[in-house]
């Protein structure tokens, strides 16, 4: 595997899964050959219905859907196989459910395989056209388990309709007694033909195909044809598509005549092509909503139009000599070159009339080209090739000439897109001439770039998809020679979709079009160097294409300038925002490769956008002029050169006024003014860190304002953009003050320092807690010479925050980025004690030992950060922040001086991060492992007073550190578990581990508990570890005595390790210890309590301590007896019956003499009846069990 030796959990079913899509189409034969065998064999034992049929079907299914994308591989087995399965339908003795598992069996195989090959294997000779023709009729079409049958047999029946013998032949004697006449067998087929046409199941597509095969025949036609098409336009007139029967009746009507004029001759079908097309103009199929019926309609339409027109090639068409690959390859390594094939001039056919039809047909092909769904759209288009093959040759050209007008900009994308999938059929036909490559180059290169808004999204990813098909047509089609003029516009097109495209899909489409005409045309510049970094997988990854793909490509020259206009043109500008950031980054890299380009052309047009009324270009430019200036101030700082020797005096204005031009546009303000904040945000970063000369400059208390709003109206930001304010303005402030606020190296303007912190410090007690969190941030990201005197008063500050109060608990976020500020190495790498150090003996300067022990106390407090709200545990952010810090700050210390490390503070990060290792939520305990192995194996050097490092060590081998998962609760809770024989680490480990256990995830669940009755299976012969541990186990429960995060979970672990019988050693002795402060710590959890679940499983503890001998046994049967007259019915019903089974449990709880009795009453009685009724049984019970009853107190909710 990429990043470990041993699968994560679950892994082998993943990996198989992959393995799976990896190799679905890598199959080199019918592997399960055998398997299928035996199915087959087997079916007449496994028809009868129930599990074994549909185990047999699913499996047969399973294997046939492994080879659809192969199927071809199934080809040499078909024959046995359909002839098992016609052995079974031929017999006669077959029963019904037998023949029909059969077809299903057939149809699963034609599904895979399709039709036209599997129809070919069917036995068709004239002695099964009646056996055949029998089996169909009868048929119940009705039947709706069986339509597979009905299907099988229809496409049957087609196939037998090929016999080169007229059908009357096989009529015999019709007339079999006086007066009665039997149907002809022509007249029977076509009797079932139509009636199959208007069901509702898969039938109907077999009755079209069987339809074709039939009216086409030669005796046929000549008396049925008429008739046939006749009843089909009545058909067709009668029916709307309004309705659903309508529909039905439609697609069948539609889809016959479609095979007949796509099967039938010419000559046959000539004289009604015109009616035809005269009744499919009736109903009106372009303003159906249905998309089935617009396609059959475009289908019908274009065959009709061949019906038309002659059938011959056109003389005309352009034709490429060799359309091979290899004998490309091999002229070129020969030093030849294939001769330009002659084009000819004019028609031979040209003085052809065209009939009057064609000019209909055509005009709703191009109607058809524009229809919404893509499908129609790509029918017609295959319908426009093909008749514009056999068109005159300015026929031809109108229609070329129609299909560029689809590339209007008043056009939808609908039309642009039909229009592509049009021209690349043209052009692999070799109907698109030549001349005619300059208008549709121009067009095909606008498509690759067609991006139209809509709302919130934009369309057009289908019409720059399909220009990418119409430039890997024309690479097929077209000599080198004839495409040289436009191969620096494609290519340039090309790769830039290639890289710079939003969806994955053109940036795909884009790079194979770009590798066929790189081995087709074999002029594209630099091509295989360029396919080598951009192929079809590269490109899968967008920032990986904007950002470093983009880079090598624009190393060659006649790439760069076309992709750094794109970026500036169209992407900039672009509606999705990660578009524009990635274009902004990307004009960083890019710029590089080109500054003189990027300063003088590139830099006047972004700052003309930065005051566009489009907010979205607003944003992209100002993002991109930060990028490009700090791109080119890198350049000068390679060379010891200010970035002004790059940029003119004129470009500097400009950015300084972006600021305060947006101010006194109000453009800060409304719907645009978060999107305006953060870019303006990060060009204050960019101009700082590129040492822009605006020192002393009033633009500096401008930008400072913008900070300093932004993060005091935080609350006011849209919450999915709220963390990227966040950070783009701290990150803003902080090259802000390392820059222009610092008076002489290492010291702060005294001025702008009391300002700043005191400001910042106040607003530390916003009552906001998004304000909060953003001057927190501010703070951590201070340089140290801000800090310098003031260190005391902001850690002081920092703490206050991360403090939980009654009025502040809900503040999660504000006490997480708290603990960020001081100490943790978030995503922007700002925080106070890295960025002042360690120093002995100045507390306001450094972190020293005068602070340390207040710094630490701090972190730790929130360690048992576990608050909740209606978003979950949001405590798990502060308590990650805290441990994150915690090994930050340790590892800083073990660094410098690592005896500000004390033993006591050791031990207690140890165990927290302990704790939250055996944790339930699977990211945040592997968060904590990995924290916790950091800290024991760093060694450089190591940290000081780790308790039992020895033992660790050997548990946790640093070997094995990459190897496990701890998200995993398999890899984990075993490991984990082994702390418990630690005494220091015991009780916090248990801590976590009662949490997991009476967690709600299944698996955390399974796993915690396996692991811990590992452990304590293997100290049930140590009394002293059994001991230990269960006072540890009572420990915690005192400690969280009401507590109901640990109190539920505990009493269910409490459940489960006395159900598996883990203290069973203390049952041998009366009232155990134990068993005594057990009781009565469960006595005090669930008093006067009215949460259900705690309630049940105080139930099953209670039902578990009968097992303890003595007085406990006597509370404990009195607790149960109170609960039997609990005021929820559930309680009491669900007490009666854990009773019950305890008895039967343990059998000397009860003497034998009243043990029925007793069962009885907690068997027969209804415990959720009054309590009146019920408390009278309740106390029968307490008379039995030898237990006083419970007397009734005056006070409301008590038995």
């Amino acid at each position: 595997m990429a990043l470990s030796d041993e699968p994560a959990a679950g892994g082998p079913e993943e990996e198989a899964e992959d393995e799976t899509l990896a190799f679905g189409a890598a199959l080199e034969a019918f592997g399960e050959s055998a398997e299928t065998r035996a199915l087959l064999g087997r079916l007449r034992e496994v028809h009868g219905g129930g599990a074994e049929r549909e185990v047999a079907l699913e499996r047969f299914r399973v294997i046939m859907d492994k080879y659809q994308e192969q199927p071809h591989l199934l080809d040499p087995h078909l024959e046995w196989m359909m002839n098992l399965l016609l052995d079974i339908v031929q017999d006669q003795t077959s029963p019904a459910s037998l023949v029909h598992l059969a077809f299903k069996f057939l149809y699963i195989i034609t599904k895979v395989r399709g039709y036209k090959t599997f129809l070919r294997l069917f036995p068709h000779e004239v002695a099964d056209v009646e056996p055949v023709l029998d089996l169909v009729t009868i048929q119940n079409p009705k039947d709706h388990e069986a339509w597979e049958t009905r299907y099988m047999l229809l496409l049957w029946l087609s196939v037998t309709c090929l016999i080169p013998f007229d059908f009357s032949r096989l009529d015999g004697n019709l007339l079999t007694q006086p007066g009665q006449a039997r149907m002809s067998i022509m007249d029977r087929i076509l009797q079932i033909a139509e009636s199959y046409l208007i069901v509702s199941d898969k039938a109907r597509d077999a009755a079209a195909v069987l339809v074709s095969r039939f009216i086409t025949r030669p005796d046929v036609k000549q008396s049925k044809m008429a008739e046939f098409l006749d009843w089909s336009l009545c058909n067709l007139a009668r029916s709307s598509f309004q309705t659903m029967q309508g529909v039905i009746t439609m697609d069948g009507t539609l889809q016959a005549l479609a095979q007949i004029f796509k099967h039938g001759k010419r000559e046959d079908c000539l004289p009604y092509a015109a009616t035809v097309l005269r009744c499919l103009d009736g109903c009106r199929l372009p303003e159906s909503n249905q998309t089935l019926l617009r396609k059959l309609g475009v289908k019908l339409v274009q065959r009709l139009g061949l019906t038309f027109l002659k059938p011959k090639v056109a003389a005309w068409r352009y034709q490429r000599g060799c359309r091979s690959l290899a004998a490309n390859l091999q002229l070129l390594t020969q030093g030849q070159s294939e001769q330009k094939p002659l084009i000819l001039t004019e028609d031979d056919d040209e003085d052809d009339d065209v009939p009057e039809g064609v000019e209909r047909v055509i005009e709703q092909l191009l109607v058809g080209l524009k229809d919404k769904d893509t499908v129609v759209r790509w029918s017609a288009a295959k319908g426009i090739g093909r008749m514009a093959g056999r068109l005159p040759r300015a026929l031809a050209d109108d229609v070329v000439g129609s299909v560029l007008d689809c590339f209007s900009f008043q056009e939808t994308d609908k039309a642009w897109h039909g229009g592509c999938l049009a021209l690349a059929e043209l052009g692999r036909r070799g109907l698109l001439l030549p001349s005619r490559l300059v208008d549709v180059v121009a067009v095909i290169l606008k498509a690759l770039t067609y991006d139209e808004k809509r709302g919130a999204c934009s369309v057009g990813t289908n019409v720059r998809d399909a220009a990418c098909y119409v430039c890997w047509a024309f690479a097929r089609a077209y000599e080198p020679q004839e495409l040289k003029p436009f191969v620096t516009a494609i290519s340039s097109a090309l790769v830039i979709a290639a890289v710079f495209d939003r969806d994955i899909n053109c940036r795909r489409a884009a790079s194979a079009a770009f590798q066929e005409n790189v081995g087709r045309q074999g002029t594209f510049p630099h091509g295989i160097d360029i396919l080598t970094t951009a192929d079809y997988f590269a490109v899968g990854n967008r920032s990986n294409c904007f950002l470093v793909i983009s880079v090598f490509i624009a190393g060659f020259p006649e790439y760069t300038q076309p992709m750094i206009d794109h970026l500036v043109t169209m992407k900039i500008s672009h509606w999705d925002g990660v578009i524009r950031e990635l274009a902004a980054r990307a004009l960083h890299n890019l710029a590089q490769q080109a500054p003189e380009f990027s300063a003088t052309q590139v830099f006047p047009r972004l700052l003309s956008m930065t005051l566009s009324p489009d907010l979205h270009m607003r944003h992209g430019s100002i993002l991109a002029c930060a990028e490009v200036a700090y791109a080119l101030y890198k350049l000068a700082a390679q060379e010891n050169r200010p970035v002004t020797d790059h940029l003119d005096e004129q470009a500097v204005q400009g950015l300084k006024q972006i600021h305060q031009q947006l101010y006194d546009r109000q453009l800060y303000r409304g719907l645009g003014g978060q999107l305006m904040r953060q870019a303006v945000c990060v060009l204050i970063e960019k101009l700082s860190l590129s040492k822009m000369p605006f020192r002393g400059d009033t633009v500096i208390d401008g930008w400072q304002w913008l900070i300093n709003d932004t993060l005091r109206h935080l609350h006011l930001i849209s919450s999915h953009s709220r963390q990227q304010m966040k950070d783009a303005a701290v990150s803003a402030l902080a090259a802000l003050c390392s820059e222009y606020y610092m008076k002489e190296p290492g010291e702060a303007d005294p001025a702008i320092q009391e300002e700043l912190i005191t400001q910042y410090l106040a607003e530390l007690r916003n009552p906001e807690e998004m304000t909060r969190c953003g001057f927190s941030l501010a703070l951590g990201a201070l340089p140290g010479f801000l800090l310098k005197g003031r260190l005391q008063q902001v850690l002081t500050g920092l703490r206050a925050v991360t403090h939980t109060s009654p009025e502040d608990v809900s503040f999660a976020e504000s006490r997480r980025d708290g603990l960020k500020a001081i100490a943790s190495s978030h995503i922007l790498n700002f925080r106070i004690c890295q960025t002042v150090g360690v120093k002995a003996g100045a507390p306001d300067e450094a972190v020293c030992g005068e602070n340390v022990s207040q710094i630490y106390c701090a972190l730790l407090g929130c360690m048992d950060d576990y608050t909740t709200d209606s978003r979950g545990d949001v405590g798990t952010w502060v308590r990650k922040a805290a441990m994150t810090s915690l090994m930050d700050l340790t590892l800083l210390l073990a660094r410098s001086q690592p005896e500000l490390i004390e033993a006591h503070t050791c031990e207690r990060i140890m165990c927290c991060v302990a704790q939250q290792a055996s944790e339930k939520i699977d990211r945040f305990r592997a968060h904590a492992a990995s924290v916790f192995l950091t800290l024991l194996h760093f060694d450089s050097p190591p940290i000081p007073h780790v308790p039992h490092r020895g033992e660790l060590e050997k548990l946790f081998p640093r070997s094995d550190v990459a190897s496990v998962n701890w998200s995993a609760p398999s890899q984990a809770f075993p490991r984990i578990t082994q702390l418990l024989g630690l005494p220091t680490y015991r009780y916090h480990v248990l801590l976590g581990l009662v949490v997991s256990l009476g967690g709600l995830t299944e698996s955390t669940i399974r796993h915690s508990t396996q692991s811990l009755f590992e452990y304590m299976k293997g100290i049930q012969s140590d009394p002293q570890a059994l001991g230990s541990f269960s006072g540890t186990l009572l420990q915690i429960f005192e400690d969280n005595l009401l507590n109901e995060r640990v109190s539920v979970p505990l009493l269910k672990t409490l459940d489960h390790v006395l159900t598996h019988g883990c203290f069973d050693i203390f049952t041998t002795e009366e009232d155990h210890p134990f068993a005594v402060k057990l009781l009565a710590l469960c006595k005090k959890e669930i008093k006067n309590s009215k949460d259900i679940q705690k309630l049940l499983s105080g139930i099953a503890v209670f039902c578990e301590m009968v097992q303890f001998p003595g007085d406990v046994r006597r509370q404990a049967l009195l607790q149960l007896c109170l609960l039997l007259c609990h005021r929820f019915p559930l309680i009491r019903k669900t007490t009666a019956s854990q009773v019950y089974e305890t008895l039967l449990t343990y059998s000397d709880v009860v003497g034998a003499d009243v043990l029925d009795e007793v069962v009885t009453v907690l068997s027969d009685t209804a415990w959720d009846a009054e309590l009146a009724v019920v408390r009278e049984q309740r106390n029968r019970l307490c008379d039995l069990l030898g237990v006083p009853r419970p007397q009734l107190v005056p006070q409301p909710g008590a038995c």
